[in-house]
């Protein structure tokens, strides 16, 4: 087995396995599942790093079983940031959980209704990591498709741990998008298995589809994904769902869960299909997903500054804040040279994706934590919270800062790199997009600030929050920060495998 095939099947099967030894449910189990699957997580991703640092682009077929029909993994700069990303925060959402759901294992909370959700958190959360991980490194529909499965189911499982009417109301809801989406997609790859007779990405790659079936084929898949990413108008699930769901789970909802189908709509859209060299229909293609996109800013950015609940406005962020991810497609296009892709643009929407999960999962614990100690979501319940949690607001500060793209954090890179695309190719509408939307991404994250930093005259009594939970939101924002200062290294990562069709 190559250093690849090692890194990459510990990727997948390390939280698979963790999984299964955190299913007892008691205290000692939660922290060994835990715990196993962010340190196997951790060290694959280090691991894949080195090699694709210096191999480059490896492919190879799991079990030896290639194409038409096999599953094949493929591993480059793009795979390699996400399993790092989805590392990353995955193990600090885990350090939080395990302080967050403490008193699961405890025999007389595992009775309450809340202990019989939270004790499921564990296992739940392993095999979304391991699926997770699976979608990016698949490098075949089929196993695509099984992949997106497993992580809709244990996604819509996460949010109705709750045990609220409201949190499985979002939950089956979830699950119905989800579903339907993988339908979509399921049908895509039936057409495209009819037309070219194979699954595997780069054999596709290589025969250039192209004609009416495969244009209805990426159609579906594109609507199927679009409905999971919750891309406007497909996003009233959203916000019920990600302020439903236990604070750990919403910051897996929103930093990571999201990015799997957009990472699919990526590959098929850039690598398999190769709409980097764009004519006057994959123009209006991309055009179209930027305008998708540019609603999705300022529709999420508006009834996000109108919430009263402090998870829905974080919520109704993540809405806008992916919209970011779809304006990167009408800037790619280089200037006068419609062939050649516009490095800025693709860095731009890469390293947004990057800091949007470190930032926006800091932002959801750091809620967690605020709302935690005052028992109550409601934004102006937690006046005055800034006095008695000043690393958890500090925490979701930094994430919001980060989001508006205040500098020097990683946001601030993302929206320098989009808007340098757009203004170098005179679109001036795109570049005045991104400002607008950086500016009410600053006027909801200092609402929020407001009440934080008031002092109520008569403060009520405070839950203690334990320090592990602070710490793990605080580690998060401060790397969304720190991503600013070393966006040389992600840009050098994201270049392994280049930008345009994948061959």
């Amino acid at each position: 087995m190559t250093g690849a095939e090692l890194w990459s099947t510990l990727a997948v099967m390390g939280p698979l396995v963790a999984a299964l030894l955190s299913l007892g449910g008691g205290r000692r189990s939660i922290r060994l599942g835990l715990g196993l699957g962010s340190a196997t997580a951790l060290t694959s991703s280090l691991g894949l790093y080195l090699t694709v640092m210096d191999q480059g682009v490896v492919r190879h077929a799991l079990g030896g079983w290639g194409r038409p029909l096999g599953i094949e993994l493929h591993l480059d700069g793009l795979a390699t940031l996400m399993v790092a990303m989805t590392a990353v925060v995955g193990s600090a959402v885990s350090l939080y959980a395990i302080s967050y759901f403490g008193d699961a294992a405890d025999p007389r909370v595992r009775q309450s209704p809340a202990g019989r959700g939270a004790r499921f958190f564990a296992p739940l959360w392993l095999f979304l990591w391991s699926s997770l991980n699976g979608v990016f490194l698949s490098g075949d529909l089929f196993n695509l498709y099984v992949m997106l499965e497993i992580l809709g189911l244990a996604a819509a499982a996460i949010v109705t741990l709750a045990v609220t009417g409201k949190a499985t109301q979002a939950g089956m809801r979830y699950l119905l998008i989800s579903l339907t989406g993988s339908m979509l997609f399921l049908l895509g790859v039936a057409l495209l298995y009819l037309g070219y007779g194979t699954l595997s990405l780069e054999e596709l790659a290589s025969m250039e589809p192209s004609g009416p079936l495969a244009a209805w084929a990426l159609a579906a898949m594109t609507a199927g994904l679009a409905a999971k990413t919750a891309l406007f108008p497909l996003h009233a699930w959203l916000p019920p769902a990600h302020a439903g769901a236990p604070a750990p789970g919403s910051a897996l909802l929103s930093a990571l869960v999201v990015k799997a189908s957009f990472y699919i709509i990526i590959r098929l859209w850039f690598y398999v299909y190769g709409l980097g060299v764009p004519g006057a229909e994959t123009e209006r293609a991309l055009l179209i997903m930027g305008l998708l996109g540019a609603g999705a800013i300022l529709w999420g950015s508006i009834l996000a500054l109108r919430q009263v609940s402090l998870k829905r406005l974080i919520a109704y962020s993540t809405v806008a804040q992916l919209g970011y991810l779809f304006v990167m497609f009408p800037l790619l296009p280089e200037l006068g040279a419609p062939e050649i892709w516009n490095a800025n643009a693709w860095n731009g929407g890469m390293v947004h994706a990057l800091s949007h999960a470190l930032a926006k999962a800091a932002m959801f614990l750091a809620a967690g934590s605020m709302s935690y100690a005052v028992a109550d979501d409601a934004i102006d319940s937690i006046s005055g919270v800034a006095h008695r949690l000043p690393m958890s607001f500090l925490a979701f500060g930094l994430g919001g800062l980060s989001l508006a793209g205040i500098p020097p954090s990683g946001g601030f890179a993302a929206k320098w790199l989009l808007l340098t695309a757009a203004l170098e190719s005179g679109q001036w509408v795109w570049a005045g997009l991104i400002a607008v939307g950086g500016l009410l991404t600053l006027a909801y994250v200092l609402m929020v600030a407001r009440f934080a930093l008031q002092v109520k005259e008569s403060p009520e009594e405070f839950r203690n929050v334990p320090r592990r939970m602070e710490w793990a939101a605080m580690i998060l924002a401060g790397l969304a920060v720190l991503l600013g200062l070393r966006a040389v290294e992600i840009l050098e990562l994201l270049a392994i495998g280049g930008i345009g069709p994948w061959r």
